[in-house]
């Protein structure tokens, strides 16, 4: 039903799948919007929005990540050996090989899927301070001053939430269909990139909606929008996750950094489509 509503209130020419070289611009254009983004927060002295939910989330992100992953190197170990006493008989370095790589890449699997639901359960804790600095951020590039609406502001709030248990739901779809794929020797092997594309793409699409949001575009609209422009949301959310190597200050600050560049990235695309 979104995507019928949304064929009746877009521009057709949205409708034609983005061409590869589109798809590279886009994330060329996310990636250097985390650079801007930077600059952007020190010239107008917005740290206080950066560390304060930043330090909640990398609290989280410690605590959960410590007892997702015992229990996941609990279930490791138990998959490992069940596979190796259940081909014991046959005496074969190969597949020796295959059991213990394919057990690394379903332990990364279900590491990537743990991390996908608590980035979800972040984006629905955090939807209120990153609509205000989405919002914030558009009223400092356009010279405006957005005067608090709560109830705008609660709109947005529910809006970030349904766009993220969606995407949340989308994901979890793919994901499980991917990890079952990843139990298939060889075929599986290469499962884990895709399964990360597609975590890029649903976090950076989560960044990209409070824009669309604020413009009056319905969520149907904006799901077109963004599927026109994959490259946009797979470049923010691949900086996101990058940030992640960055022990602690690389997680204190990629939530905020995310929605700031996701906001900057979609500014220029004003002129030329619809989200004004």
């Amino acid at each position: 039903m979104e995507l019928c509503f949304a064929i009746h209130t877009c521009n057709s020419s949205i409708f034609t799948q983005p061409k590869f070289t589109s798809v590279l611009k886009d994330i060329v254009i996310a990636l250097q919007a985390y650079g801007k983004a930077h600059t952007f927060i020190k010239q107008n002295k917005l740290w206080k929005w950066i560390i304060i939910p930043g330090v909640i989330y990398a609290i989280l992100f410690v605590v959960g990540i410590y007892f997702f992953a015992a229990t996941a190197n609990e279930f490791f170990f138990w998959l490992k050996g069940l596979l190796e006493s259940s081909f014991n008989k046959i005496n074969s370095t190969l597949l020796g090989f295959l059991i213990t790589f394919g057990s690394v890449l379903l332990f990364l699997m279900i590491m990537l899927l743990y991390f996908s639901l608590f980035k979800y359960f972040f984006l629905i804790l955090g939807s209120p301070i990153f609509a205000y600095l989405s919002e914030k951020t558009e009223a400092i590039i356009e010279g405006k001053d957005y005067p608090f609406n709560f109830s705008q502001l609660l709109k947005d709030i529910v809006r970030g939430i349904r766009i993220a248990l969606r995407n949340a739901l989308w994901q979890m779809v793919y994901g499980v269909s991917i990890l079952l794929l990843s139990f298939v020797p060889i075929v599986g092997w290469p499962m884990p990139v895709f399964a990360l594309i597609i975590e890029f793409y649903y976090y950076g699409f989560s960044m990209l909606d409070y824009s669309m949001e604020r413009h009056k575009k319905t969520a149907s609209e904006s799901i077109v929008f963004i599927a026109h422009h994959k490259g946009l949301a797979i470049g923010n959310g691949m900086v996101f996750y990058l940030m992640h190597l960055v022990p602690f200050l690389g997680w204190i600050f990629a939530p905020a950094y995310a929605v700031i560049a996701a906001t900057l990235s979609m500014h220029p695309l004003k002129e030329n489509t619809r989200v004004q």
